[in-house]
């Protein structure tokens, strides 16, 4: 199964660093990823593959949306369906 997160907001240290870690340590591999900052702003997206992960899409959607909130910004977990379907045309 693959996800897509997005991650939104005022730009800091350590964003990356967060996000990223909390994959690792649930097993999480990225296959892509494209971040950028625009005028402090922080945007990145990434997709996921979530087949190997250590803990339920629930477990892994809360300990990033707590890590989020720690760093001031908006993360959202969504399987790939579920994101494809919404931003269809």
């Amino acid at each position: 199964m693959k996800a897509v997160i997005t991650v939104l907001g005022q730009d800091r240290i350590g964003i990356i660093a967060s996000i990223t870690g909390i994959l690792a340590e649930e097993n999480v591999n990225i296959l892509d990823i494209s971040q950028t900052i625009m005028q402090n702003i922080f945007t990145m997206i990434m997709l996921v593959d979530l087949s190997k992960m250590k803990c339920d899409i629930q477990h892994l959607n809360e300990r990033l949306g707590k890590a989020g909130a720690q760093l001031g910004v908006e993360v959202r977990l969504q399987r790939e369906e579920i994101f494809t379907s919404m931003h269809r045309i």
